[in-house]
């Protein structure tokens, strides 16, 4: 439910005594055979999908995926992170590192440039918290700042997926989001911001209908939330 654009986060509930342990059925890696099955069902959706072994195989595909100077936004996430890729656009010279660009405009407090500078980034790169054996696809979040650019306003995008995230179908996804994306996502946000986070807003994206705009790279192994 991390931030990932432009609106700052709003103050969210401390974590509930009653929030859930994760539940580990959400945590184990699919299968080679779904992981296939799911890639043929994105690709029939018109999402692109391609599988890795692991994080530094990721975060290389990623990289060969950006062109030199390409405005790149960093959808703040634990994939990112993990995958090295958030250092990476960081790197002087190398990209246009729109993240940065928005922490300063937060700064000036220029707030309408903020907003319209994150929702129609060239490219963003991050995760999702679900993707169905049918090739659906979801995201939660708590200020919806990574769902425009998404869903429409990103001219690319790179979702880099672990293969933990692969389930049945769309209950089991939105089970998953609740059961443990939200949990983890919760105990993260009260170390990292002294308060926890919440199910806000949810995409659900069935399918891209502009050719070659979204790239999936799916990791074999448990990465994220």
């Amino acid at each position: 439910m991390t931030a990932a654009a432009s609106a700052p986060a709003p103050k969210a509930s401390s974590p509930s005594p009653s929030t859930p342990e994760p539940n580990p059925e959400f945590s184990r890696p699919a299968t080679a055979a779904r992981i296939e099955a799911t890639v043929k069902a994105l690709e029939g959706r018109g999402i692109h999908a391609v599988v890795v072994a692991d994080r530094d195989a990721a975060r290389r595909a990623v990289l060969d995926l950006l062109p030199q100077g390409a405005g790149v936004l960093d959808a703040t996430s634990q994939t990112m992170q993990a995958t090295g890729i958030a250092e990476a656009i960081r790197v002087p010279g190398k990209y246009r590192d729109i993240r940065a660009e928005l922490t300063e405009l937060a700064r000036e407090k220029k707030t309408l440039e903020q907003r319209r500078t994150g929702s129609a980034p060239e490219y963003i790169v991050g995760s999702v918290h679900a993707v169905t054996e049918q090739g659906q696809v979801v995201i939660a979040s708590a200020t919806g700042s990574q769902l425009g650019p998404y869903a429409f306003g990103a001219m690319h995008v790179i979702w880099v997926v672990g293969a933990q995230k692969i389930v049945a179908n769309l209950d089991e996804a939105f089970r998953r989001v609740r059961e443990y994306t939200y949990p983890l996502e919760d105990r993260r946000a009260l170390v990292a911001y002294g308060m926890g986070s919440t199910i806000a807003k949810t995409l659900v994206i069935e399918r891209e209908v502009q050719p070659g705009r979204i790239t999936m790279v799916i990791v074999r192994e448990n990465l994220g939330f």
